[in-house]
Formats: C-alpha cells, structure tokens, sequence
C-alpha cells in the first residue's frame, strides 16, 4: 500500500471482486472480511471525489524516510485483522446492520474544503464527539485502543538503546506520523501504564458467525454451479443447432426393436 501510486490504489479498491471477498473472509472471518470490502469501497469513493488516495501523509513519510541514511522505518500501527475483529466483535447485531446500510449507500459529495474543515480542532473534536454517541464501541476499538497502541509502539522506538563501548553517541531521532485523531490521545496515554495484550486479544469466532460464514460459502457453491449448469446447457443448444451435427443426429440415435 505504501509503494503504490494514487491510480494504482483507485484501480484495487475499485476492482471488488470474488476472488478479494473470500480472500477477505479467509483472513478477518466473514462479519469482518466484509466490512473490509465496503470500507474498500468509502476508500475508492473517497479518492475520486478528492483526486486522491487516504493515507498519502504516510506514503510521504516513507518516501521520504528512504532518503535518510540508517533510517529505520516501523509500522506502528495495530494489525488490521485485530482491529476489524475487535470492532465487529464489539458492536451489536443492529449496529452492524446500520453501519453496513451506511457504508454501502456512502455517496456524499467531499470537497478538499470539506477536509481542510475536519483538520480544525473544534470540528475534530465535534466528530469524535458524535461518533462515541453514535456507535460507542467502535470509537473505543477504531480509535480509543489503537491510541493505546500507537503510544506503546512510539514509546518503544525512543526508548532508551544500550550503546556500545567508546562508540560515538547520537541522540536518538524519532519521528511519528499518525493520523490527526489519534493525537490527543498518545498525549493523554503517554505517560500511563499501558495493558498491550488486552488490546490484542480476539475472541473466537460465534455459532452465529460459524453458521452464516458455511452458508455464504454454500451460496457461493451453488451460484457457481448454476452458472456452470446454465453456461454447459447453452452451449448444449448452440451445438446441437449447427448444420453438421443436425444431420447426425439420425444415425445416432438407437433403432428401435
């Protein structure tokens, strides 16, 4: 994701098809793999309403890292898999159902003003705001537990590093690119005791999601081999309609006793 280009972003999160969503499944479980493919697709509706990708502040960053000698470059984030289960875990069988409504019928306009508005504080704040009253959980799992990873993983790179005997010393430089909403958060974690494997923990998969992961796996099965039995039938007819074959047909067939 990091090395490819805006056109190239746009054309992956515009191809969905049925190859990504079970290979999305496989990998996040199917409430999970699912919610990957709509967020894929806000992605792809974002990027051509602004004429860019999500996310170019850390593509920058890891161009830019590149030009610096004995740079080391870290993704500190949260594993995706994680947070997507974590979060779907988290939200009721309704909440799913209205955050899935939502993401799939996501056609509003965004303007680069619409952007440069959501960069002021108040209106940051404001939007956090309405996202913990609207959906709760998934503010706590998206935003609230990844603050809590990021101040870990930062934590880490400028801790303090052993140098050897009579080696020349050099302050440690680090520098984190997060987004904007995560900010006050790391402030506000930077000096607590943090618990990373409760963060990290997911839960097994339920009876529920077990059920209706086999039958969108039968639904897929079936559809496939109906598509097959109408495209082998169609082809039956076309054959038989040719000139040749028609005059076979007679003495192929079995006499009669």
């Amino acid at each position: 994701m990091l090395k490819m280009d805006e056109k190239t972003l746009l054309k992956e999160a515009k191809d969905i098809n049925l190859e990504k969503v079970q290979q999305a499944i496989k990998q996040n479980g199917m409430m999970s793999g699912l919610m990957q493919i709509l967020l894929l697709k806000v992605s792809a509706h974002i990027t051509e309403q602004l004429g860019m990708a999500p996310g170019g502040e850390f593509r920058e960053a890891f161009k830019e890292a590149g030009k610096v000698p004995f740079c080391k470059f870290h993704l500190g984030d949260r594993p995706i898999p994680v947070t997507f289960k974590r979060a779907i875990a988290a939200l009721s069988l309704w909440q799913k159902a209205r955050l899935a409504w939502g993401l799939c019928f996501l056609s509003d306009p965004i303007s680069k003003e619409d952007v440069e508005k959501c960069k002021q504080k108040d209106l940051l704040e404001q939007t956090m705001s309405e996202m913990i009253g609207e959906f709760p959980a998934l503010h706590r799992t998206i935003v609230a537990e990844r603050d809590i990873y990021l101040t870990h993983t930062l934590r880490q790179a400028a801790r303090c590093v052993e140098a050897p005997p009579h080696a020349e010393k050099v302050p440690a430089v680090v520098v984190g690119v997060v987004g904007m909403g995560h900010v006050s958060g790391i402030e506000r974690n930077w000096e607590k005791e943090l618990n990373i494997s409760e963060i990290m923990s997911v839960a097994p998969p339920s009876r529920l999601g077990i059920v209706m992961r086999t039958m969108l796996k039968v639904a897929m099965w079936g559809l496939l081999g109906y598509a097959c039995y109408r495209a082998s039938k169609g082809m039956g007819r076309v054959i038989l309609s040719l000139p040749t074959v028609r005059s076979l047909l007679p003495d192929i067939r079995t006499p009669s006793c």
